[in-house]
Order: C-alpha cells, then sequence, then structure tokens
C-alpha cells in the first residue's frame, strides 16, 4: 500500500533517469548535427598560413555560407555564397583527401595566374598581397611536384615551362577549381606543389579564433602553455 501519494523510489529515479538519458541523446546528436553542418572547431597545426594565423590558434569554421553537406554523404545543397578571391578556406586537398587545410584562394575558375619573383599576379594584372611574407630567404629552385603545372600553362607564352617556388605560370584555372596560397609563402605546401581545390573539396571558412596558445618547445614539461590572450576573438579575414 501506497501512503502520502508519493511514487516508490525506484520508479521516480528510473523516470528522472530516463528523462536525463533523454535529454544528453538529445543534445548530443544536435551537437553532431551542428558540427556537421553549420560551424566546427579547427586547430591550425602549421606555420604555413603566419602573419595570418599561428600554430597554435584554435578557429570556428564556418560551413553554412557555402553550402550544406547532406551528414554522412558528399551531397552538397546550395550555399548562398561563392568561395571568392582572398578568403581564407577551409578544405581538403586532392593529394590528402582526408585531412583538412587551410590556405587563401588567389585563383577562382578562369583565371590566369603568374608568380614573378615572388610577385602575384592575376589576369596580367600585379596583386597587392598585404598578408604575404617572404622571409624564408632559402634559394629558389624547381620542384619536381611542380611539374603538373605544364599542362596547364599558357605554353604560347613559355615553351619550356620550368616552374619554381617564386617563378611560375602564367597558368589557367579550369572549371570548379581553385588555386590556393599560404600566406607564409616560403614555407606553404600549397597549390603550387599539389593542384587545384575543388569545389567539393572546400568545406567552410574560418572567421574566429576562439583560443589561442603558444606551441611548447619543450613537450616534457608539464607547464601549460601560454595563451595568447590578445588572439581570442580575432576576426579572420
Amino acid at each position: 500500500m501506497i501512503r502520502g501519494g508519493h511514487e516508490p523510489t525506484a520508479s521516480f529515479l528510473g523516470r528522472r533517469l530516463f528523462h536525463w538519458v533523454k535529454s544528453v541523446t538529445v543534445a548530443f546528436f544536435c551537437f553532431l548535427l551542428i558540427r556537421a553542418t553549420v560551424v566546427e572547431a579547427f586547430r591550425i597545426p602549421t606555420a604555413s598560413m603566419e602573419g595570418t594565423l599561428l600554430v597554435g590558434d584554435f578557429l570556428l569554421v564556418s560551413k553554412i555560407g557555402y553550402g550544406l553537406r547532406v551528414p554522412g554523404t558528399d551531397i552538397m545543397l546550395t550555399g548562398s555564397a561563392e568561395p571568392a578571391r582572398g578568403e581564407v578556406i577551409i578544405f581538403r586537398p586532392p593529394h590528402e583527401p582526408e585531412k583538412n587545410y587551410v590556405k587563401r584562394i588567389v585563383g577562382v575558375p578562369g583565371d590566369t595566374l603568374e608568380m614573378r619573383n615572388k610577385s602575384l599576379f592575376r589576369n596580367n594584372t600585379p596583386v597587392l598581397e598585404t598578408y604575404a611574407r617572404q622571409v624564408d630567404g632559402s634559394r629558389d629552385a624547381a620542384h619536381p611536384d611542380m611539374e603538373w603545372q605544364s599542362s596547364h600553362s599558357v605554353t604560347s607564352r613559355r615553351p619550356e615551362y620550368q616552374p619554381t617556388r617564386d617563378n611560375w605560370g602564367p597558368i589557367v584555372v579550369p572549371n570548379n577549381s581553385y588555386f590556393v596560397l599560404g600566406d607564409n609563402r616560403e614555407i606553404s605546401e600549397d597549390s603550387r606543389y599539389w593542384g587545384f581545390v575543388t569545389r567539393e573539396g572546400i568545406r567552410g571558412r574560418p572567421w574566429l579564433v576562439y583560443y589561442s596558445s603558444e606551441p611548447k618547445v619543450d613537450q616534457s614539461t608539464r607547464r601549460p602553455s601560454k595563451v595568447r590572450w590578445n588572439r581570442i576573438g580575432m576576426v579572420i579575414s
């Protein structure tokens, strides 16, 4: 017999546990849906974008502007904007499709690109790149990974095409493709070496640094990394 109108303790706890599990499950699936389609976190692992992004920066990446990807598939729904020159993007490169890269778009479909002594030309016009860094100082030389460019070069202007890190082109960006460069030009592995980024390979655009810390020089130390407070909340452009 139940006294005082109260439910048995076991039944009450069971109901509370059921509602708690249901709430956590719904929240988890909402998190997965948002991560897959709207926004995702990304960490900068290399110095190829230094000047704009630093090793140890943690970014929030917007996926919605360029179109939504149906979770678990490669199906893209049309977005409100197309990738544009000068934008920093997160993408999957053709030679390592399982990884995420971050670089800056310098060429869109139909553009003719050329680099002359470290200076970028687009459609035969010099591009003012206030974000680019040229600090390595190592000797410019031909690289075997750049031979792919010959099939896209304007051969009438250069019959014997021998591209180097600082001197290459002119090449034409094909349809549905984009040419990207790292802002830290002399150490960046980018489109110069492995080719164009496809429209389908672009995952989103980073828009905010939500956390940043200096990388540890000595990984054996237990001291926490120094937080770069001045970078937290920085909008990426």
